[in-house]
Protein backbone atom coordinates (compact mmCIF):
# COMPACT_ATOMS: atom_id res chain seq x y z
CA UNK A 1 0.00 0.00 0.00
CA UNK A 2 1.38 3.09 -1.04
CA UNK A 3 2.03 5.94 1.81
CA UNK A 4 -0.13 9.23 1.90
CA UNK A 5 2.98 11.22 0.08
CA UNK A 6 3.28 8.70 -2.52
CA UNK A 7 -0.09 9.44 -3.39
CA UNK A 8 -0.75 13.13 -3.13
CA UNK A 9 0.00 14.40 -6.45
CA UNK A 10 2.17 17.75 -6.44
CA UNK A 11 2.40 18.66 -10.18
CA UNK A 12 1.25 17.15 -13.65
CA UNK A 13 1.10 19.12 -17.22
CA UNK A 14 2.30 18.36 -20.42
CA UNK A 15 6.14 18.87 -21.52
CA UNK A 16 7.83 19.01 -24.40
CA UNK A 17 11.65 17.10 -24.86
CA UNK A 18 12.42 17.40 -28.06
CA UNK A 19 9.58 17.48 -30.64
CA UNK A 20 7.88 14.43 -28.70
CA UNK A 21 5.45 15.88 -26.20
CA UNK A 22 5.19 13.83 -22.31
CA UNK A 23 2.88 13.69 -19.27
CA UNK A 24 5.04 14.91 -16.97
CA UNK A 25 3.65 13.81 -13.01
CA UNK A 26 5.93 14.70 -10.10
CA UNK A 27 4.62 12.95 -6.81
CA UNK A 28 5.94 12.77 -3.13
CA UNK A 29 8.89 10.74 -4.30
CA UNK A 30 9.39 10.48 -8.00
CA UNK A 31 9.28 12.55 -11.45
CA UNK A 32 7.71 10.37 -14.04
CA UNK A 33 7.82 11.54 -17.73
CA UNK A 34 5.69 9.14 -20.26
CA UNK A 35 4.97 9.29 -24.14
CA UNK A 36 1.94 10.61 -24.87
CA UNK A 37 1.54 9.65 -28.32
CA UNK A 38 -1.55 8.06 -28.65
CA UNK A 39 -0.52 5.94 -31.52
CA UNK A 40 2.33 4.52 -30.25
CA UNK A 41 1.35 1.25 -28.43
CA UNK A 42 5.22 0.63 -26.62
CA UNK A 43 4.69 4.24 -24.60
CA UNK A 44 8.30 4.84 -22.94
CA UNK A 45 8.45 5.66 -19.26
CA UNK A 46 10.95 6.71 -17.22
CA UNK A 47 10.75 7.23 -13.43
CA UNK A 48 13.53 8.93 -11.59
CA UNK A 49 13.52 9.27 -7.56
CA UNK A 50 13.20 12.63 -6.63
CA UNK A 51 16.20 11.88 -3.69
CA UNK A 52 18.73 11.05 -6.84
CA UNK A 53 18.33 14.36 -8.63
CA UNK A 54 20.84 16.49 -8.46
CA UNK A 55 19.51 19.73 -9.54
CA UNK A 56 17.00 21.87 -11.68
CA UNK A 57 18.43 25.03 -13.84
CA UNK A 58 16.51 27.43 -15.65
CA UNK A 59 16.90 27.21 -19.54
CA UNK A 60 19.16 24.76 -21.09
CA UNK A 61 22.37 23.62 -19.04
CA UNK A 62 24.96 21.32 -19.64
CA UNK A 63 27.54 20.92 -16.77
CA UNK A 64 29.88 17.51 -17.86
CA UNK A 65 32.29 18.30 -19.26
CA UNK A 66 32.18 21.99 -19.53
CA UNK A 67 29.50 24.32 -18.50
CA UNK A 68 27.43 25.83 -21.02
CA UNK A 69 23.92 28.13 -20.11
CA UNK A 70 21.49 28.91 -23.09
CA UNK A 71 18.90 30.98 -21.10
CA UNK A 72 15.04 30.56 -22.86
CA UNK A 73 11.64 31.13 -21.05
CA UNK A 74 9.70 28.19 -21.49
CA UNK A 75 12.79 25.71 -20.71
CA UNK A 76 14.36 23.70 -17.74
CA UNK A 77 17.11 21.63 -17.51
CA UNK A 78 16.47 18.48 -14.57
CA UNK A 79 19.79 16.75 -13.58
CA UNK A 80 19.37 12.88 -12.14
CA UNK A 81 21.62 9.80 -11.08
CA UNK A 82 21.74 7.26 -14.03
CA UNK A 83 23.47 3.77 -13.58
CA UNK A 84 26.07 2.09 -16.00
CA UNK A 85 27.80 -1.66 -15.54
CA UNK A 86 31.19 -1.78 -14.96
CA UNK A 87 33.39 -4.18 -16.41
CA UNK A 88 36.51 -3.32 -14.23
CA UNK A 89 34.02 -4.50 -11.30
CA UNK A 90 30.55 -5.74 -10.09
CA UNK A 91 29.67 -2.43 -8.70
CA UNK A 92 27.54 0.35 -11.19
CA UNK A 93 28.69 3.39 -12.42
CA UNK A 94 26.86 6.32 -11.69
CA UNK A 95 26.70 9.56 -14.26
CA UNK A 96 24.89 12.99 -14.91
CA UNK A 97 21.81 12.58 -16.53
CA UNK A 98 20.43 15.49 -17.79
CA UNK A 99 16.93 15.97 -19.45
CA UNK A 100 15.80 19.46 -21.19
CA UNK A 101 11.85 20.20 -20.95
CA UNK A 102 9.94 22.75 -22.75
CA UNK A 103 6.74 24.20 -20.91
CA UNK A 104 3.87 25.93 -22.93
CA UNK A 105 4.65 29.04 -20.93
CA UNK A 106 7.09 30.80 -18.28
CA UNK A 107 4.59 30.04 -15.52
CA UNK A 108 4.51 26.56 -15.91
CA UNK A 109 7.44 26.62 -16.29
CA UNK A 110 8.33 28.57 -12.66
CA UNK A 111 5.85 26.58 -11.28
CA UNK A 112 8.27 23.03 -12.03
CA UNK A 113 11.22 24.59 -10.87
CA UNK A 114 9.85 25.79 -7.80
CA UNK A 115 8.39 22.22 -7.31
CA UNK A 116 10.68 20.53 -7.65
CA UNK A 117 13.08 22.20 -5.61
CA UNK A 118 10.74 22.50 -2.59
CA UNK A 119 10.74 18.30 -2.98
CA UNK A 120 14.66 17.94 -2.77
CA UNK A 121 14.59 20.01 0.25
CA UNK A 122 12.14 17.98 2.13
CA UNK A 123 12.70 14.63 0.27
CA UNK A 124 16.79 14.81 0.66
CA UNK A 125 17.11 16.14 4.76
CA UNK A 126 20.46 14.94 4.71
CA UNK A 127 21.94 16.51 2.14
CA UNK A 128 25.17 18.81 2.78
CA UNK A 129 24.76 22.40 2.29
CA UNK A 130 28.54 22.56 3.40
CA UNK A 131 31.75 20.93 3.22
CA UNK A 132 35.44 20.55 3.75
CA UNK A 133 37.23 19.22 1.16
CA UNK A 134 41.16 17.76 1.59
CA UNK A 135 43.04 17.32 -2.19
CA UNK A 136 46.42 15.37 -1.43
CA UNK A 137 48.22 16.76 -5.00
CA UNK A 138 51.00 14.40 -4.47
CA UNK A 139 48.90 10.92 -4.16
CA UNK A 140 48.40 8.46 -7.64
CA UNK A 141 49.06 10.06 -10.62
CA UNK A 142 49.25 13.53 -8.92
CA UNK A 143 45.99 14.55 -10.42
CA UNK A 144 43.87 15.26 -7.56
CA UNK A 145 43.46 19.02 -8.64
CA UNK A 146 42.52 18.26 -11.83
CA UNK A 147 40.07 15.78 -10.77
CA UNK A 148 37.90 17.88 -8.43
CA UNK A 149 38.06 21.03 -10.21
CA UNK A 150 37.05 19.56 -13.41
CA UNK A 151 34.62 16.90 -12.74
CA UNK A 152 33.70 17.01 -8.99
CA UNK A 153 33.30 20.85 -8.00
CA UNK A 154 30.82 21.37 -10.90
CA UNK A 155 28.52 18.84 -9.54
CA UNK A 156 28.82 20.37 -6.14
CA UNK A 157 27.78 23.78 -7.40
CA UNK A 158 24.88 22.30 -9.38
CA UNK A 159 23.65 20.38 -5.94
CA UNK A 160 23.86 23.91 -4.14
CA UNK A 161 26.84 22.68 -1.80
CA UNK A 162 29.58 25.33 -0.76
CA UNK A 163 32.70 24.05 -0.05
CA UNK A 164 36.37 25.29 1.58
CA UNK A 165 39.09 23.52 -0.16
CA UNK A 166 42.63 23.02 1.43
CA UNK A 167 45.24 21.02 -0.76
CA UNK A 168 47.52 19.88 1.52
CA UNK A 169 51.60 20.52 1.39
CA UNK A 170 52.59 17.82 4.25
CA UNK A 171 51.86 14.66 6.04
CA UNK A 172 48.98 15.05 8.49
CA UNK A 173 48.42 18.37 7.66
CA UNK A 174 44.61 17.36 7.45
CA UNK A 175 44.66 15.35 10.79
CA UNK A 176 45.99 18.35 12.07
CA UNK A 177 43.50 20.77 10.69
CA UNK A 178 40.25 18.32 11.77
CA UNK A 179 41.90 18.44 15.68
CA UNK A 180 42.63 21.74 15.75
CA UNK A 181 40.48 24.15 13.65
CA UNK A 182 36.92 25.45 14.43
CA UNK A 183 34.69 22.72 12.26
CA UNK A 184 31.51 24.91 12.67
CA UNK A 185 28.95 24.37 9.77
CA UNK A 186 30.38 21.86 8.21
CA UNK A 187 28.35 18.83 7.49
CA UNK A 188 30.82 16.31 6.26
CA UNK A 189 34.23 15.97 5.21
CA UNK A 190 35.46 15.34 1.58
CA UNK A 191 39.25 13.97 0.67
CA UNK A 192 40.75 14.00 -2.74
CA UNK A 193 43.27 11.42 -2.74
CA UNK A 194 44.07 7.51 -1.96
CA UNK A 195 43.98 5.12 1.30
CA UNK A 196 46.55 7.37 2.78
CA UNK A 197 44.94 10.63 2.60
CA UNK A 198 41.69 9.02 3.72
CA UNK A 199 43.45 7.31 6.64
CA UNK A 200 44.38 10.87 7.83
CA UNK A 201 40.71 12.23 7.78
CA UNK A 202 39.83 9.19 9.53
CA UNK A 203 41.86 10.29 12.57
CA UNK A 204 41.07 13.58 12.49
CA UNK A 205 37.10 12.98 12.74
CA UNK A 206 37.62 10.20 15.25
CA UNK A 207 39.80 11.80 17.49
CA UNK A 208 37.95 15.59 17.50
CA UNK A 209 34.94 13.48 17.97
CA UNK A 210 36.10 12.11 21.15
CA UNK A 211 37.98 15.09 22.15
CA UNK A 212 34.83 17.51 21.94
CA UNK A 213 32.90 14.10 23.97
CA UNK A 214 36.36 14.10 27.24
CA UNK A 215 36.75 10.25 26.03
CA UNK A 216 39.72 8.82 25.84
CA UNK A 217 41.02 7.06 22.83
CA UNK A 218 44.16 5.14 24.62
CA UNK A 219 41.60 3.12 27.07
CA UNK A 220 40.56 -0.17 25.00
CA UNK A 221 37.55 -0.62 27.12
CA UNK A 222 36.24 3.06 26.57
CA UNK A 223 33.59 2.80 24.27
CA UNK A 224 34.01 5.59 21.47
CA UNK A 225 31.78 8.45 20.38
CA UNK A 226 29.77 7.94 16.90
CA UNK A 227 31.21 10.34 14.26
CA UNK A 228 28.60 13.70 13.26
CA UNK A 229 30.83 14.53 10.29
CA UNK A 230 30.22 12.24 7.17
CA UNK A 231 33.36 11.32 5.07
CA UNK A 232 33.53 11.08 1.60
CA UNK A 233 36.04 9.80 -0.55
CA UNK A 234 37.07 10.82 -4.48
CA UNK A 235 39.39 8.00 -5.51
CA UNK A 236 42.61 9.75 -6.64
CA UNK A 237 44.88 7.64 -4.99
CA UNK A 238 47.68 4.54 -5.90
CA UNK A 239 45.15 2.20 -3.87
CA UNK A 240 41.89 2.86 -3.40
CA UNK A 241 40.57 -0.22 -1.31
CA UNK A 242 38.28 1.92 0.80
CA UNK A 243 36.14 3.48 -2.04
CA UNK A 244 36.45 0.07 -3.79
CA UNK A 245 35.09 -1.79 -0.66
CA UNK A 246 32.45 0.42 -0.10
CA UNK A 247 31.20 2.14 -3.54
CA UNK A 248 32.00 -1.04 -6.09
CA UNK A 249 34.11 0.89 -8.12
CA UNK A 250 37.14 3.69 -8.58
CA UNK A 251 35.20 6.61 -9.95
CA UNK A 252 35.47 10.06 -9.07
CA UNK A 253 32.21 11.02 -10.63
CA UNK A 254 30.24 8.28 -8.72
CA UNK A 255 31.87 8.93 -5.25
CA UNK A 256 30.56 12.50 -6.10
CA UNK A 257 27.63 11.88 -6.77
CA UNK A 258 27.13 9.73 -3.77
CA UNK A 259 28.10 12.78 -1.71
CA UNK A 260 25.88 15.33 -3.68
CA UNK A 261 22.78 13.45 -2.91
CA UNK A 262 23.61 12.81 0.89
CA UNK A 263 23.92 8.74 1.25
CA UNK A 264 24.92 7.72 4.29
CA UNK A 265 26.72 4.55 4.94
CA UNK A 266 27.65 3.48 7.97
CA UNK A 267 31.38 1.58 9.01
CA UNK A 268 33.31 -0.12 11.58
CA UNK A 269 36.53 0.81 12.37
CA UNK A 270 39.09 -1.07 14.68
CA UNK A 271 41.18 0.34 16.91
CA UNK A 272 44.65 -0.42 17.26
CA UNK A 273 46.20 -0.39 20.57
CA UNK A 274 50.33 -0.93 22.04
CA UNK A 275 50.82 -1.30 25.98
CA UNK A 276 49.31 1.84 27.62
CA UNK A 277 48.65 3.93 24.06
CA UNK A 278 46.50 3.60 21.55
CA UNK A 279 48.57 3.77 18.03
CA UNK A 280 45.94 4.09 14.86
CA UNK A 281 42.73 3.43 13.16
CA UNK A 282 41.94 0.80 10.74
CA UNK A 283 39.09 -0.02 8.62
CA UNK A 284 40.55 -2.21 5.69
CA UNK A 285 43.59 -4.05 7.11
CA UNK A 286 46.20 -5.00 10.40
CA UNK A 287 47.90 -7.43 8.77
CA UNK A 288 50.95 -9.16 10.46
CA UNK A 289 53.67 -11.19 8.44
CA UNK A 290 53.64 -11.43 4.59
CA UNK A 291 52.07 -8.08 4.40
CA UNK A 292 53.49 -6.20 7.26
CA UNK A 293 56.70 -7.42 5.58
CA UNK A 294 55.87 -6.53 2.30
CA UNK A 295 54.86 -2.81 3.04
CA UNK A 296 58.43 -2.91 5.29
CA UNK A 297 60.45 -3.26 2.08
CA UNK A 298 58.21 -1.38 -0.65
CA UNK A 299 59.58 1.75 1.79
CA UNK A 300 62.97 0.73 0.02
CA UNK A 301 61.75 1.27 -3.65
CA UNK A 302 59.26 4.18 -3.22
CA UNK A 303 60.83 5.25 -6.44
CA UNK A 304 58.98 2.43 -8.29
CA UNK A 305 56.07 4.17 -7.61
CA UNK A 306 52.85 1.52 -7.21
CA UNK A 307 54.96 -1.37 -9.08
CA UNK A 308 56.82 -1.74 -5.72
CA UNK A 309 54.43 -3.55 -4.30
CA UNK A 310 54.56 -6.29 -6.61
CA UNK A 311 57.98 -6.32 -6.66
CA UNK A 312 58.32 -6.19 -2.68
CA UNK A 313 55.69 -8.99 -2.57
CA UNK A 314 57.91 -11.08 -5.24
CA UNK A 315 60.76 -10.62 -2.29
CA UNK A 316 58.94 -11.28 0.64
CA UNK A 317 57.09 -14.18 -0.62
CA UNK A 318 60.68 -16.14 -2.02
CA UNK A 319 61.78 -15.20 1.38
CA UNK A 320 59.65 -17.75 2.62
CA UNK A 321 59.35 -16.31 5.76
CA UNK A 322 57.11 -17.98 9.07
CA UNK A 323 56.65 -16.45 12.81
CA UNK A 324 55.79 -17.46 16.24
CA UNK A 325 52.86 -16.02 18.17
CA UNK A 326 50.17 -16.63 20.34
CA UNK A 327 46.53 -15.28 19.00
CA UNK A 328 43.71 -14.57 21.36
CA UNK A 329 40.20 -13.40 19.94
CA UNK A 330 36.79 -12.72 21.47
CA UNK A 331 34.19 -14.52 18.79
CA UNK A 332 31.34 -13.20 17.53
CA UNK A 333 28.04 -14.97 17.63
CA UNK A 334 27.98 -17.37 15.14
CA UNK A 335 24.17 -17.66 14.59
CA UNK A 336 24.32 -13.87 13.09
CA UNK A 337 26.76 -14.56 10.43
CA UNK A 338 29.85 -16.21 9.52
CA UNK A 339 32.73 -15.01 7.49
CA UNK A 340 32.15 -19.00 5.55
CA UNK A 341 28.39 -18.44 4.45
CA UNK A 342 29.28 -17.25 1.03
CA UNK A 343 27.44 -14.05 1.46
CA UNK A 344 28.08 -10.65 0.35
CA UNK A 345 27.43 -7.65 1.87
CA UNK A 346 25.93 -4.94 -0.38
CA UNK A 347 23.71 -1.83 -0.29
CA UNK A 348 20.50 -2.56 1.68
CA UNK A 349 22.71 -5.83 3.32
CA UNK A 350 20.39 -7.39 6.25
CA UNK A 351 23.18 -8.29 8.76
CA UNK A 352 24.08 -4.86 9.32
CA UNK A 353 20.67 -3.36 9.11
CA UNK A 354 19.70 -6.06 12.23
CA UNK A 355 23.24 -5.37 13.72
CA UNK A 356 21.98 -1.68 14.22
CA UNK A 357 18.76 -2.87 15.42
CA UNK A 358 20.35 -5.18 17.54
CA UNK A 359 22.95 -2.99 19.21
CA UNK A 360 21.23 0.52 19.06
CA UNK A 361 18.28 -0.86 20.86
CA UNK A 362 19.21 -0.23 24.39
CA UNK A 363 22.65 1.73 24.20
CA UNK A 364 22.73 5.84 23.51
CA UNK A 365 22.34 7.16 19.94
CA UNK A 366 25.46 8.68 20.77
CA UNK A 367 27.46 6.18 21.59
CA UNK A 368 29.21 3.44 18.78
CA UNK A 369 27.96 0.19 18.11
CA UNK A 370 30.93 -1.35 20.50
CA UNK A 371 29.45 0.48 23.96
CA UNK A 372 27.59 -2.94 24.24
CA UNK A 373 30.63 -4.84 23.68
CA UNK A 374 32.62 -3.42 26.65
CA UNK A 375 32.20 -6.53 28.46
CA UNK A 376 35.52 -8.56 26.79
CA UNK A 377 37.33 -5.87 28.37
CA UNK A 378 36.68 -6.50 31.79
CA UNK A 379 38.03 -8.98 34.02
CA UNK A 380 34.78 -11.28 34.20
CA UNK A 381 34.84 -11.90 30.69
CA UNK A 382 38.26 -13.32 30.24
CA UNK A 383 37.28 -17.16 30.15
CA UNK A 384 35.15 -15.77 26.68
CA UNK A 385 38.30 -15.25 24.64
CA UNK A 386 40.19 -18.08 22.04
CA UNK A 387 43.72 -18.76 21.91
CA UNK A 388 45.60 -20.24 19.56
CA UNK A 389 49.52 -20.80 19.21
CA UNK A 390 51.67 -21.85 16.20
CA UNK A 391 53.86 -20.08 13.56
CA UNK A 392 52.32 -18.04 11.13
CA UNK A 393 52.73 -17.04 7.62
CA UNK A 394 50.40 -14.03 8.36
CA UNK A 395 47.84 -12.95 10.50
CA UNK A 396 45.08 -10.41 9.30
CA UNK A 397 42.11 -8.43 10.73
CA UNK A 398 39.88 -6.59 8.82
CA UNK A 399 36.85 -4.81 8.74
CA UNK A 400 35.14 -5.46 5.49
CA UNK A 401 36.15 -7.21 2.44
CA UNK A 402 39.18 -5.31 1.02
CA UNK A 403 38.50 -6.06 -2.17
CA UNK A 404 40.11 -4.20 -4.75
CA UNK A 405 40.81 -4.20 -8.88
CA UNK A 406 43.37 -7.11 -8.60
CA UNK A 407 41.43 -8.85 -5.81
CA UNK A 408 37.42 -8.14 -6.67
CA UNK A 409 36.11 -10.31 -3.83
CA UNK A 410 38.89 -9.26 -1.39
CA UNK A 411 40.76 -10.63 1.77
CA UNK A 412 37.38 -11.85 3.36
CA UNK A 413 34.65 -11.75 0.82
CA UNK A 414 31.45 -12.14 2.94
CA UNK A 415 33.07 -9.47 5.59
CA UNK A 416 30.45 -6.94 6.78
CA UNK A 417 30.83 -2.77 6.44
CA UNK A 418 28.88 -2.07 9.59
CA UNK A 419 27.56 -5.73 12.10
CA UNK A 420 30.19 -4.51 14.63
CA UNK A 421 32.66 -7.44 13.61
CA UNK A 422 35.94 -8.14 11.84
CA UNK A 423 37.32 -11.05 10.20
CA UNK A 424 40.46 -12.40 11.55
CA UNK A 425 42.19 -14.95 8.52
CA UNK A 426 44.97 -16.92 10.16
CA UNK A 427 47.36 -18.14 8.22
CA UNK A 428 49.71 -21.23 9.57
CA UNK A 429 53.16 -22.48 8.28
CA UNK A 430 53.00 -24.06 5.12
CA UNK A 431 55.38 -24.58 2.25
CA UNK A 432 55.74 -21.93 -0.81
CA UNK A 433 53.16 -23.75 -3.04
CA UNK A 434 50.48 -23.81 -0.39
CA UNK A 435 51.35 -20.69 0.42
CA UNK A 436 51.07 -19.21 -2.86
CA UNK A 437 48.24 -21.01 -3.86
CA UNK A 438 45.94 -18.99 -1.10
CA UNK A 439 47.19 -15.74 -2.23
CA UNK A 440 46.32 -16.50 -6.21
CA UNK A 441 42.90 -17.50 -5.11
CA UNK A 442 42.69 -13.91 -4.12
CA UNK A 443 42.26 -13.25 -7.71
CA UNK A 444 39.85 -15.40 -8.58
CA UNK A 445 36.71 -16.54 -7.37
CA UNK A 446 37.68 -19.71 -5.57
CA UNK A 447 37.69 -19.72 -1.89
CA UNK A 448 40.77 -19.17 -0.26
CA UNK A 449 39.57 -20.30 2.66
CA UNK A 450 38.93 -23.95 2.04
CA UNK A 451 42.87 -24.81 2.60
CA UNK A 452 44.12 -26.59 5.43
CA UNK A 453 46.51 -24.47 6.69
CA UNK A 454 44.20 -21.83 6.64
CA UNK A 455 41.47 -20.67 9.15
CA UNK A 456 39.02 -17.55 9.30
CA UNK A 457 36.90 -16.23 12.71
CA UNK A 458 34.44 -13.34 12.97
CA UNK A 459 35.45 -11.40 16.02
CA UNK A 460 34.78 -8.14 18.32
CA UNK A 461 38.16 -8.06 19.54
CA UNK A 462 41.87 -9.65 19.02
CA UNK A 463 45.60 -9.75 20.30
CA UNK A 464 48.36 -11.32 19.13
CA UNK A 465 51.56 -11.55 21.53
CA UNK A 466 55.21 -12.93 21.19
CA UNK A 467 56.19 -16.38 22.27
CA UNK A 468 57.39 -16.40 25.78
CA UNK A 469 61.15 -16.17 25.85
CA UNK A 470 63.23 -16.95 23.16
CA UNK A 471 64.84 -14.98 20.02
CA UNK A 472 61.45 -13.31 19.99
CA UNK A 473 61.90 -11.93 22.93
CA UNK A 474 64.77 -10.38 22.66
CA UNK A 475 63.67 -9.44 19.15
CA UNK A 476 61.33 -7.06 20.49
CA UNK A 477 63.21 -5.67 22.98
CA UNK A 478 65.17 -4.49 20.60
CA UNK A 479 62.40 -3.28 18.85
CA UNK A 480 61.08 -1.05 21.99
CA UNK A 481 64.23 0.27 22.50
CA UNK A 482 64.31 1.83 18.80
CA UNK A 483 61.18 2.91 19.49
CA UNK A 484 62.23 4.67 23.00
CA UNK A 485 64.36 6.51 20.71
CA UNK A 486 68.17 4.94 20.77
CA UNK A 487 68.22 4.65 17.24
CA UNK A 488 65.25 6.40 15.96
CA UNK A 489 66.60 7.78 12.65
CA UNK A 490 64.85 4.92 10.34
CA UNK A 491 61.39 5.04 12.19
CA UNK A 492 59.29 8.69 11.84
CA UNK A 493 55.55 9.20 12.36
CA UNK A 494 54.59 5.73 12.16
CA UNK A 495 56.55 4.70 9.06
CA UNK A 496 59.64 2.80 9.26
CA UNK A 497 61.98 2.63 5.91
CA UNK A 498 64.40 -0.11 4.85
CA UNK A 499 63.53 -4.11 4.67
CA UNK A 500 62.75 -6.11 7.49
CA UNK A 501 66.14 -7.38 8.03
CA UNK A 502 67.66 -3.53 8.37
CA UNK A 503 64.47 -3.26 11.09
CA UNK A 504 66.21 -6.19 12.92
CA UNK A 505 69.36 -5.06 13.02
CA UNK A 506 68.81 -1.53 13.57
CA UNK A 507 66.76 -2.13 16.46
CA UNK A 508 69.87 -4.36 18.00
CA UNK A 509 72.49 -1.99 17.13
CA UNK A 510 74.19 -4.43 14.77
CA UNK A 511 74.57 -4.20 10.70
CA UNK A 512 74.20 -7.19 8.94
CA UNK A 513 77.44 -9.67 8.14
CA UNK A 514 78.19 -12.38 5.81
CA UNK A 515 77.52 -14.56 8.36
CA UNK A 516 73.99 -13.81 9.30
CA UNK A 517 72.99 -14.88 5.94
CA UNK A 518 72.07 -18.32 4.66
CA UNK A 519 72.50 -19.08 1.31
CA UNK A 520 70.31 -20.75 -1.09
CA UNK A 521 70.96 -22.38 -4.73
CA UNK A 522 67.83 -20.33 -6.10
CA UNK A 523 67.61 -17.09 -4.36
CA UNK A 524 69.87 -13.90 -4.42
CA UNK A 525 70.16 -10.57 -2.64
CA UNK A 526 67.43 -9.55 0.41
CA UNK A 527 66.03 -12.81 -0.41
CA UNK A 528 68.81 -15.11 1.06
CA UNK A 529 69.18 -12.96 4.13
CA UNK A 530 68.70 -13.96 7.95
CA UNK A 531 64.93 -14.24 8.35
CA UNK A 532 64.43 -12.15 11.61
CA UNK A 533 62.65 -13.45 14.37
CA UNK A 534 59.63 -10.72 14.15
CA UNK A 535 57.84 -9.09 11.74
CA UNK A 536 55.73 -5.61 11.96
CA UNK A 537 52.29 -4.89 11.13
CA UNK A 538 50.93 -3.08 8.19
CA UNK A 539 48.12 -0.95 9.53
CA UNK A 540 45.98 0.11 6.29
CA UNK A 541 49.61 1.16 4.45
CA UNK A 542 51.13 2.25 7.74
CA UNK A 543 53.93 0.70 9.45
CA UNK A 544 53.39 -0.54 12.61
CA UNK A 545 56.91 -1.77 14.28
CA UNK A 546 55.87 -3.50 17.56
CA UNK A 547 54.32 -6.86 17.14
CA UNK A 548 52.10 -7.23 20.46
CA UNK A 549 48.94 -5.17 19.80
CA UNK A 550 45.45 -5.05 20.90
CA UNK A 551 42.74 -4.94 18.42
CA UNK A 552 38.96 -3.49 19.14
CA UNK A 553 36.08 -3.30 16.71
CA UNK A 554 34.11 -0.35 17.34
CA UNK A 555 30.46 -0.96 15.43
CA UNK A 556 29.38 1.87 12.98
CA UNK A 557 31.96 4.77 14.26
CA UNK A 558 32.09 6.66 11.63
CA UNK A 559 29.65 7.12 7.97
CA UNK A 560 30.45 7.68 4.62
CA UNK A 561 28.71 9.52 1.59
CA UNK A 562 28.08 5.89 -0.24
CA UNK A 563 25.52 3.24 0.35
CA UNK A 564 27.70 -0.01 -0.13
CA UNK A 565 27.86 -2.13 -3.43
CA UNK A 566 25.06 -1.87 -5.69
CA UNK A 567 24.48 -5.45 -7.69
CA UNK A 568 23.32 -5.97 -11.17
CA UNK A 569 19.23 -5.72 -10.08
CA UNK A 570 19.77 -1.85 -8.73
CA UNK A 571 20.30 -1.33 -12.63
CA UNK A 572 17.46 -3.16 -13.66
CA UNK A 573 15.43 -0.80 -11.50
CA UNK A 574 16.72 2.10 -11.73
CA UNK A 575 14.12 3.47 -14.60
CA UNK A 576 11.24 1.69 -12.81
CA UNK A 577 9.65 2.07 -9.25
CA UNK A 578 12.68 2.35 -6.68
CA UNK A 579 12.53 -1.03 -4.46
CA UNK A 580 14.60 -0.97 -0.97
CA UNK A 581 16.26 -3.93 -0.88
CA UNK A 582 17.11 -5.40 2.46
CA UNK A 583 18.26 -8.97 1.53
CA UNK A 584 21.66 -10.73 1.71
CA UNK A 585 22.53 -11.80 -1.79
CA UNK A 586 24.93 -14.80 -2.54
CA UNK A 587 28.65 -14.85 -3.84
CA UNK A 588 29.53 -16.38 -6.93
CA UNK A 589 31.21 -19.90 -6.91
Amino acid sequence: MKTQMETDLRLESSLWVGNKRYLAVLTGWHLKWTEAEKKNPDKQTVSVPVAEVVGVEEGRVEILPHKSVEDTDRDFTVFYVTRSSSRASSGLLWRLGRTQFTCPSRVLRDQWIKNLRTALKTHSPLRPHRLLVFINPFGGKKKGRQIYHSLVAPLFELAGISSHVIVTERANQARDHLLKKDLTGFDGVVCVGGDGMFSEILHGVIGRTQQEAGLCENDPAVPLQQCPLHIGIIPAGSTDCVCYATVGVIDPVTSALHVVIGDSQPLDVCSVHHGLGQVRYSVSLVGYGFYGDVLAESENHRWMGPFRYDYSGAVVFLSNRSYRGTVQYLPADPLLSSPRDKTRCLSGCGVCAKSTERLFTNTSDSGSLYSSYSGPFNNDSRGEWVTVDGRFKCVSLTCMSSSCAKSPLGLSPSAHLADGTGDLILVRDTNPLGFLKYLYRHTTTQDQFDLPFVEVHRVKAMRFSLADGGEEAEDNAGLSGAMDGEDGGYIKNGKRSGSQQHLAGRAKGQTMTNEDKTVTPFMCGRCCSKAPAVSVWNCDGEILPFPEILCKIHGQLVCLYARGIEDGASLRDSTEERVECNRTCTLPR
